[in-house]
Protein backbone atom coordinates (compact mmCIF):
# COMPACT_ATOMS: atom_id res chain seq x y z
CA UNK A 1 0.00 0.00 0.00
CA UNK A 2 1.23 3.37 -0.85
CA UNK A 3 1.83 6.12 1.60
CA UNK A 4 -1.55 7.78 2.02
CA UNK A 5 -2.00 11.07 0.73
CA UNK A 6 -4.56 13.76 2.44
CA UNK A 7 -7.54 13.56 0.81
CA UNK A 8 -10.11 16.97 -0.19
CA UNK A 9 -11.89 17.45 3.50
CA UNK A 10 -14.37 19.51 5.14
CA UNK A 11 -12.13 22.52 6.46
CA UNK A 12 -12.15 22.52 10.34
CA UNK A 13 -11.49 25.05 12.97
CA UNK A 14 -8.22 24.59 14.27
CA UNK A 15 -9.38 25.50 17.64
CA UNK A 16 -8.91 22.16 20.22
CA UNK A 17 -11.79 21.01 22.04
CA UNK A 18 -13.06 23.27 25.32
CA UNK A 19 -10.37 22.10 27.95
CA UNK A 20 -8.20 20.15 25.71
CA UNK A 21 -5.34 22.13 24.17
CA UNK A 22 -2.14 20.81 24.88
CA UNK A 23 1.08 22.02 23.16
CA UNK A 24 2.41 18.91 21.62
CA UNK A 25 -0.93 17.68 19.77
CA UNK A 26 -0.88 18.54 16.28
CA UNK A 27 -4.08 20.27 15.01
CA UNK A 28 -2.87 21.12 11.61
CA UNK A 29 -3.72 19.01 8.74
CA UNK A 30 -0.29 20.05 6.46
CA UNK A 31 1.41 18.10 9.19
CA UNK A 32 0.04 14.97 9.50
CA UNK A 33 2.97 12.36 7.95
CA UNK A 34 2.52 9.96 4.82
CA UNK A 35 1.63 6.67 6.67
CA UNK A 36 1.02 3.18 5.55
CA UNK A 37 -1.82 1.56 7.07
CA UNK A 38 -1.60 -2.25 7.87
CA UNK A 39 -3.32 -4.84 5.68
CA UNK A 40 -6.80 -5.59 6.07
CA UNK A 41 -7.11 -8.68 3.72
CA UNK A 42 -3.60 -10.21 4.11
CA UNK A 43 -2.77 -12.19 6.93
CA UNK A 44 0.74 -11.96 9.41
CA UNK A 45 1.51 -14.61 7.71
CA UNK A 46 0.80 -13.13 3.89
CA UNK A 47 -2.11 -14.86 2.82
CA UNK A 48 -4.32 -12.83 1.37
CA UNK A 49 -8.34 -13.04 2.07
CA UNK A 50 -10.30 -13.57 -0.61
CA UNK A 51 -14.10 -13.94 0.48
CA UNK A 52 -15.86 -14.18 4.03
CA UNK A 53 -15.16 -17.88 4.80
CA UNK A 54 -11.47 -16.99 5.05
CA UNK A 55 -12.16 -13.89 6.63
CA UNK A 56 -13.96 -15.00 9.51
CA UNK A 57 -11.65 -18.84 9.96
CA UNK A 58 -8.28 -16.94 9.74
CA UNK A 59 -8.02 -12.87 9.38
CA UNK A 60 -11.09 -11.93 11.80
CA UNK A 61 -9.89 -13.89 14.57
CA UNK A 62 -6.16 -13.21 13.95
CA UNK A 63 -7.15 -9.40 14.30
CA UNK A 64 -9.48 -10.37 17.49
CA UNK A 65 -6.51 -11.71 19.55
CA UNK A 66 -4.12 -8.77 18.25
CA UNK A 67 -6.78 -6.31 19.58
CA UNK A 68 -6.85 -8.10 22.95
CA UNK A 69 -3.10 -8.09 23.17
CA UNK A 70 -2.53 -5.04 21.74
CA UNK A 71 -4.54 -2.80 22.98
CA UNK A 72 -7.94 -3.37 24.92
CA UNK A 73 -6.83 -6.49 26.84
CA UNK A 74 -8.35 -10.15 27.33
CA UNK A 75 -11.77 -10.18 28.43
CA UNK A 76 -12.44 -12.97 31.18
CA UNK A 77 -14.15 -15.73 30.04
CA UNK A 78 -15.76 -16.73 33.75
CA UNK A 79 -18.85 -16.13 34.57
CA UNK A 80 -19.94 -14.15 37.21
CA UNK A 81 -23.37 -14.66 38.73
CA UNK A 82 -25.88 -11.59 38.16
CA UNK A 83 -29.44 -11.54 39.42
CA UNK A 84 -32.16 -8.34 38.27
CA UNK A 85 -34.28 -7.20 40.41
CA UNK A 86 -37.35 -4.86 39.14
CA UNK A 87 -37.62 -1.69 41.38
CA UNK A 88 -40.61 -0.02 39.59
CA UNK A 89 -42.13 -0.41 36.72
CA UNK A 90 -44.89 2.45 35.53
CA UNK A 91 -46.76 1.52 32.19
CA UNK A 92 -47.61 4.88 31.77
CA UNK A 93 -44.52 7.10 31.65
CA UNK A 94 -43.71 9.62 28.71
CA UNK A 95 -47.91 10.44 29.19
CA UNK A 96 -48.70 7.25 28.17
CA UNK A 97 -46.16 6.65 25.46
CA UNK A 98 -43.69 4.36 27.20
CA UNK A 99 -43.43 1.76 30.09
CA UNK A 100 -40.28 2.60 32.37
CA UNK A 101 -38.38 0.05 34.54
CA UNK A 102 -35.86 0.41 36.67
CA UNK A 103 -33.66 -2.63 37.58
CA UNK A 104 -31.09 -3.87 39.75
CA UNK A 105 -28.31 -6.05 38.59
CA UNK A 106 -26.26 -7.81 41.57
CA UNK A 107 -23.21 -9.35 40.15
CA UNK A 108 -21.44 -11.56 42.72
CA UNK A 109 -18.77 -13.57 42.43
CA UNK A 110 -20.07 -16.21 46.27
CA UNK A 111 -17.99 -13.71 48.29
CA UNK A 112 -18.39 -9.96 46.67
CA UNK A 113 -21.15 -8.65 44.52
CA UNK A 114 -21.10 -5.47 42.76
CA UNK A 115 -24.71 -3.20 41.97
CA UNK A 116 -25.70 -1.46 38.76
CA UNK A 117 -29.15 0.14 38.31
CA UNK A 118 -30.52 -0.38 34.74
CA UNK A 119 -33.51 2.41 33.47
CA UNK A 120 -35.51 1.16 30.32
CA UNK A 121 -37.86 2.71 28.48
CA UNK A 122 -40.28 0.86 26.00
CA UNK A 123 -42.91 2.26 23.62
CA UNK A 124 -46.44 1.06 24.11
CA UNK A 125 -47.34 1.61 20.87
CA UNK A 126 -45.61 -1.17 19.40
CA UNK A 127 -47.02 -4.06 18.50
CA UNK A 128 -45.19 -7.54 19.17
CA UNK A 129 -41.48 -6.63 20.41
CA UNK A 130 -39.43 -3.30 20.43
CA UNK A 131 -36.30 -3.15 18.90
CA UNK A 132 -33.87 -1.21 21.17
CA UNK A 133 -30.53 1.04 21.61
CA UNK A 134 -28.22 0.11 24.59
CA UNK A 135 -25.98 3.13 25.75
CA UNK A 136 -23.93 4.08 28.60
CA UNK A 137 -24.82 7.44 30.71
CA UNK A 138 -22.50 9.76 31.94
CA UNK A 139 -23.70 11.18 35.64
CA UNK A 140 -26.17 8.76 36.67
CA UNK A 141 -29.65 7.33 35.05
CA UNK A 142 -31.43 10.34 37.12
CA UNK A 143 -29.19 13.02 34.50
CA UNK A 144 -30.45 11.79 31.23
CA UNK A 145 -34.49 13.08 32.42
CA UNK A 146 -35.67 15.40 34.54
CA UNK A 147 -37.87 13.06 36.58
CA UNK A 148 -37.78 12.55 40.05
CA UNK A 149 -38.61 9.56 39.89
CA UNK A 150 -35.92 8.08 38.51
CA UNK A 151 -33.22 6.49 41.15
CA UNK A 152 -30.07 7.48 41.30
CA UNK A 153 -27.41 4.57 40.32
CA UNK A 154 -25.33 2.92 42.69
CA UNK A 155 -22.23 3.86 41.84
CA UNK A 156 -22.69 7.83 42.47
CA UNK A 157 -21.71 7.43 46.22
CA UNK A 158 -18.35 6.53 45.23
CA UNK A 159 -17.89 9.51 42.03
CA UNK A 160 -20.21 12.09 42.96
CA UNK A 161 -19.16 15.47 44.00
CA UNK A 162 -21.63 16.63 46.51
CA UNK A 163 -23.37 20.17 45.02
CA UNK A 164 -21.45 19.87 41.77
CA UNK A 165 -24.02 20.79 39.15
CA UNK A 166 -22.75 18.68 36.65
CA UNK A 167 -24.32 15.91 38.82
CA UNK A 168 -28.11 17.29 39.09
CA UNK A 169 -31.06 15.81 37.82
CA UNK A 170 -31.60 16.11 34.28
CA UNK A 171 -27.89 17.63 33.56
CA UNK A 172 -27.46 15.45 30.29
CA UNK A 173 -30.91 15.06 29.27
CA UNK A 174 -30.03 17.07 25.74
CA UNK A 175 -28.03 13.56 25.29
CA UNK A 176 -30.70 11.24 24.99
CA UNK A 177 -33.64 12.06 22.94
CA UNK A 178 -36.32 9.40 24.89
CA UNK A 179 -38.94 10.92 22.58
CA UNK A 180 -38.21 10.97 19.82
CA UNK A 181 -36.53 7.27 20.15
CA UNK A 182 -39.69 6.05 22.02
CA UNK A 183 -42.38 7.84 18.54
CA UNK A 184 -40.09 5.71 16.36
CA UNK A 185 -40.52 2.49 17.87
CA UNK A 186 -37.58 1.75 19.24
CA UNK A 187 -37.22 0.41 23.28
CA UNK A 188 -34.19 2.47 25.53
CA UNK A 189 -31.56 0.85 28.12
CA UNK A 190 -29.15 2.52 29.71
CA UNK A 191 -26.82 2.62 33.02
CA UNK A 192 -24.70 4.77 34.25
CA UNK A 193 -20.89 3.34 33.45
CA UNK A 194 -19.74 4.55 36.42
CA UNK A 195 -21.71 1.01 37.97
CA UNK A 196 -19.60 -1.31 36.00
CA UNK A 197 -16.13 0.62 36.27
CA UNK A 198 -15.39 3.82 38.42
CA UNK A 199 -13.61 6.10 36.38
CA UNK A 200 -12.10 7.39 38.92
CA UNK A 201 -8.37 6.88 40.59
CA UNK A 202 -8.30 4.38 43.19
CA UNK A 203 -11.97 2.98 42.67
CA UNK A 204 -10.43 -0.50 40.88
CA UNK A 205 -11.45 -2.54 43.74
CA UNK A 206 -15.35 -1.40 43.34
CA UNK A 207 -15.17 -2.24 39.97
CA UNK A 208 -16.58 -5.42 38.42
CA UNK A 209 -13.00 -6.65 37.38
CA UNK A 210 -12.73 -7.43 40.84
CA UNK A 211 -14.81 -10.39 41.22
CA UNK A 212 -12.95 -12.06 38.28
CA UNK A 213 -10.42 -14.83 39.51
CA UNK A 214 -7.30 -13.84 39.88
CA UNK A 215 -8.02 -10.33 40.28
CA UNK A 216 -4.72 -7.70 41.63
CA UNK A 217 -5.53 -4.12 41.70
CA UNK A 218 -2.11 -3.63 40.24
CA UNK A 219 -1.44 -6.03 37.91
CA UNK A 220 0.44 -4.89 35.01
CA UNK A 221 0.39 -8.05 32.84
CA UNK A 222 0.68 -6.73 29.49
CA UNK A 223 -2.69 -7.30 28.43
CA UNK A 224 -4.39 -6.98 31.15
CA UNK A 225 -8.41 -6.01 30.55
CA UNK A 226 -9.22 -2.43 31.98
CA UNK A 227 -12.04 0.56 32.06
CA UNK A 228 -12.64 -0.16 28.26
CA UNK A 229 -12.41 -3.77 28.91
CA UNK A 230 -14.89 -4.01 31.31
CA UNK A 231 -17.44 -1.17 29.95
CA UNK A 232 -17.69 -3.40 26.90
CA UNK A 233 -18.51 -6.74 29.21
CA UNK A 234 -20.96 -4.75 30.81
CA UNK A 235 -23.08 -3.87 27.77
CA UNK A 236 -23.04 -8.00 27.38
CA UNK A 237 -24.52 -8.47 30.55
CA UNK A 238 -27.45 -5.24 29.71
CA UNK A 239 -28.06 -7.85 26.42
CA UNK A 240 -28.19 -10.64 28.76
CA UNK A 241 -31.15 -9.20 30.48
CA UNK A 242 -33.13 -7.39 27.70
CA UNK A 243 -33.24 -11.30 26.16
CA UNK A 244 -35.40 -11.93 29.19
CA UNK A 245 -37.81 -9.23 28.45
CA UNK A 246 -41.18 -10.46 26.31
CA UNK A 247 -41.24 -6.96 25.08
CA UNK A 248 -37.92 -6.50 23.36
CA UNK A 249 -36.69 -7.90 20.30
CA UNK A 250 -33.40 -9.44 21.15
CA UNK A 251 -32.54 -10.06 17.15
CA UNK A 252 -32.82 -6.40 17.02
CA UNK A 253 -30.55 -4.61 19.27
CA UNK A 254 -27.81 -1.29 18.57
CA UNK A 255 -25.33 0.13 21.08
CA UNK A 256 -24.76 3.64 20.96
CA UNK A 257 -21.56 5.13 23.21
CA UNK A 258 -20.19 8.15 22.62
CA UNK A 259 -16.67 9.84 23.48
CA UNK A 260 -15.09 7.23 25.32
CA UNK A 261 -17.99 5.07 25.49
CA UNK A 262 -17.97 5.03 21.72
CA UNK A 263 -14.58 3.19 21.97
CA UNK A 264 -15.84 1.07 24.10
CA UNK A 265 -19.04 0.28 21.84
CA UNK A 266 -17.05 -0.48 19.05
CA UNK A 267 -15.27 -3.27 21.58
CA UNK A 268 -18.06 -4.29 22.85
CA UNK A 269 -19.92 -4.86 19.09
CA UNK A 270 -16.18 -6.97 17.75
CA UNK A 271 -16.97 -9.09 20.76
CA UNK A 272 -20.68 -9.84 20.25
CA UNK A 273 -22.81 -10.26 17.52
CA UNK A 274 -26.14 -9.73 19.63
CA UNK A 275 -25.14 -6.15 18.47
CA UNK A 276 -26.65 -5.41 15.16
CA UNK A 277 -26.09 -2.38 15.07
CA UNK A 278 -23.08 -0.42 16.39
CA UNK A 279 -22.59 3.50 16.87
CA UNK A 280 -19.34 5.36 17.88
CA UNK A 281 -19.75 9.15 18.57
CA UNK A 282 -17.08 11.45 18.51
CA UNK A 283 -14.71 8.34 20.15
CA UNK A 284 -11.34 10.11 18.61
CA UNK A 285 -8.02 8.29 19.77
CA UNK A 286 -8.82 4.46 20.84
CA UNK A 287 -12.16 4.31 19.17
CA UNK A 288 -12.62 5.10 15.28
CA UNK A 289 -9.81 7.54 14.53
CA UNK A 290 -6.60 6.08 12.73
CA UNK A 291 -3.79 6.51 15.27
CA UNK A 292 -1.13 6.74 12.31
CA UNK A 293 -2.62 10.13 11.38
CA UNK A 294 -1.13 11.79 14.70
CA UNK A 295 -4.03 14.28 14.92
CA UNK A 296 -6.01 15.33 18.04
CA UNK A 297 -5.44 13.13 20.90
CA UNK A 298 -2.01 10.82 20.86
CA UNK A 299 -1.82 7.28 22.20
CA UNK A 300 0.78 8.99 24.26
CA UNK A 301 -2.23 10.98 25.94
CA UNK A 302 -5.23 8.76 25.98
CA UNK A 303 -3.02 5.59 27.45
CA UNK A 304 -1.78 7.83 30.49
CA UNK A 305 -5.45 8.63 31.61
CA UNK A 306 -6.32 7.18 35.40
CA UNK A 307 -7.50 5.13 35.94
CA UNK A 308 -6.14 3.32 32.93
CA UNK A 309 -8.54 2.25 29.88
CA UNK A 310 -5.97 0.11 27.63
CA UNK A 311 -4.26 -2.92 28.82
CA UNK A 312 -0.66 -1.68 29.71
CA UNK A 313 0.79 -3.21 25.82
CA UNK A 314 -0.67 -0.74 24.45
CA UNK A 315 1.91 2.03 26.27
CA UNK A 316 4.68 0.62 24.05
CA UNK A 317 3.24 2.68 21.43
CA UNK A 318 3.48 5.64 22.94
CA UNK A 319 4.85 8.45 19.87
CA UNK A 320 5.57 5.24 17.90
CA UNK A 321 1.73 4.75 16.27
CA UNK A 322 3.45 4.09 13.01
CA UNK A 323 5.52 0.56 15.09
CA UNK A 324 1.67 -0.43 15.91
CA UNK A 325 0.45 -3.74 13.90
CA UNK A 326 -3.20 -2.52 13.88
CA UNK A 327 -5.09 0.53 13.39
CA UNK A 328 -8.62 1.51 14.19
CA UNK A 329 -10.32 0.23 10.38
CA UNK A 330 -9.48 -3.37 11.40
CA UNK A 331 -10.97 -2.59 14.38
CA UNK A 332 -14.41 -1.02 12.47
CA UNK A 333 -14.16 -4.17 10.19
CA UNK A 334 -14.57 -6.88 12.69
CA UNK A 335 -18.61 -5.05 13.18
CA UNK A 336 -18.79 -7.20 9.07
CA UNK A 337 -21.26 -7.49 8.30
CA UNK A 338 -23.26 -6.17 10.78
CA UNK A 339 -24.19 -2.44 10.05
CA UNK A 340 -21.72 -0.01 11.84
CA UNK A 341 -21.63 3.82 11.97
CA UNK A 342 -19.35 6.49 12.85
CA UNK A 343 -20.02 9.95 13.62
CA UNK A 344 -18.34 13.42 13.67
CA UNK A 345 -18.69 16.73 15.11
CA UNK A 346 -16.82 19.55 13.18
CA UNK A 347 -15.28 21.37 16.13
CA UNK A 348 -14.03 18.28 18.06
CA UNK A 349 -10.84 18.17 16.71
CA UNK A 350 -9.75 16.45 19.32
CA UNK A 351 -11.13 13.44 18.40
CA UNK A 352 -10.30 14.50 14.56
CA UNK A 353 -12.63 13.42 12.66
CA UNK A 354 -11.07 13.28 9.27
CA UNK A 355 -9.24 10.37 11.07
CA UNK A 356 -12.55 8.68 11.99
CA UNK A 357 -14.39 9.13 8.63
CA UNK A 358 -11.08 7.33 7.21
CA UNK A 359 -11.07 4.22 9.53
CA UNK A 360 -14.62 3.49 8.53
CA UNK A 361 -13.74 4.11 4.42
CA UNK A 362 -11.03 1.83 5.00
CA UNK A 363 -12.63 -0.81 7.08
CA UNK A 364 -15.22 -1.00 3.58
CA UNK A 365 -13.30 -4.10 1.91
CA UNK A 366 -14.36 -6.48 4.51
CA UNK A 367 -17.77 -5.37 3.83
CA UNK A 368 -17.28 -5.86 0.48
CA UNK A 369 -17.01 -10.11 1.46
CA UNK A 370 -20.13 -10.00 1.86
CA UNK A 371 -21.54 -8.08 -1.51
CA UNK A 372 -21.98 -4.92 1.04
CA UNK A 373 -21.18 -1.31 0.61
CA UNK A 374 -18.92 0.78 3.20
CA UNK A 375 -18.97 4.03 2.70
CA UNK A 376 -17.83 4.26 -0.88
CA UNK A 377 -16.02 7.24 -1.30
CA UNK A 378 -12.83 8.63 0.00
CA UNK A 379 -13.81 12.02 0.05
CA UNK A 380 -15.04 13.10 3.47
CA UNK A 381 -18.68 14.65 3.41
CA UNK A 382 -19.41 18.27 4.19
CA UNK A 383 -21.41 19.36 7.43
CA UNK A 384 -24.78 17.39 7.60
CA UNK A 385 -24.68 14.99 4.58
CA UNK A 386 -24.67 11.33 6.27
CA UNK A 387 -23.48 8.81 4.50
CA UNK A 388 -26.12 5.90 5.17
CA UNK A 389 -24.79 2.40 3.97
CA UNK A 390 -23.96 -1.11 5.31
CA UNK A 391 -21.48 1.30 6.98
CA UNK A 392 -22.64 4.97 7.73
CA UNK A 393 -20.63 8.30 8.62
CA UNK A 394 -21.84 12.01 9.57
CA UNK A 395 -19.94 15.01 10.52
CA UNK A 396 -22.33 18.01 12.51
CA UNK A 397 -21.62 21.16 13.11
CA UNK A 398 -20.74 22.54 16.95
CA UNK A 399 -18.82 20.79 19.24
CA UNK A 400 -17.85 17.19 21.58
CA UNK A 401 -21.63 16.04 22.14
CA UNK A 402 -24.09 14.11 21.52
CA UNK A 403 -27.56 16.32 20.19
CA UNK A 404 -30.90 15.31 18.67
CA UNK A 405 -29.26 15.60 15.26
CA UNK A 406 -27.05 13.08 16.18
CA UNK A 407 -30.25 10.61 17.66
CA UNK A 408 -31.96 11.59 14.65
CA UNK A 409 -29.74 10.10 12.30
CA UNK A 410 -28.55 7.31 14.83
CA UNK A 411 -32.35 6.59 14.24
CA UNK A 412 -32.27 6.90 10.33
CA UNK A 413 -29.57 4.26 10.55
CA UNK A 414 -31.31 2.22 13.00
CA UNK A 415 -34.41 2.04 10.78
CA UNK A 416 -32.67 0.79 7.74
CA UNK A 417 -31.50 -1.94 9.61
CA UNK A 418 -33.26 -3.29 12.35
CA UNK A 419 -36.78 -2.27 11.33
CA UNK A 420 -38.95 -5.23 9.83
CA UNK A 421 -39.56 -4.62 6.48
Amino acid sequence: MKPYSIIPVLALSLLAAPGFAQDDINYDESKVPDYVLPELLVTGSGKKITDKSQWEKIRRPELMEQFAAEMYGRTPQDKIDVRYETLEENPHDMNGKATRKQVKFIFSNGGKSVEALLLMYIPNHVRGKAPVFVGYNYKGNHSTVADSGILYSPSLRLVKEPGHPDWVRGNQSHRWSYTEIIDRGYAVATMCYHDIFQDKPGLKDHSIVSLFPGYREDSDKPDEWQAIGAWAWGSSRIVDYLETQDRIDAGRIAIMGHSRQGKAALWAGAQDPRFRVVISNDSGEGGAALSRRKFGESIARVSSIRPAWFCPAFNRYRGKEEERPIDQHQLIALMAPRAVYVASAEEDLWADPKGEFLAAFHAGPVFGLYGLKGLGTPVQPGLHQPIMNQVGYHVRAGKHDVTAYDWSRFLDFADKHLKRR
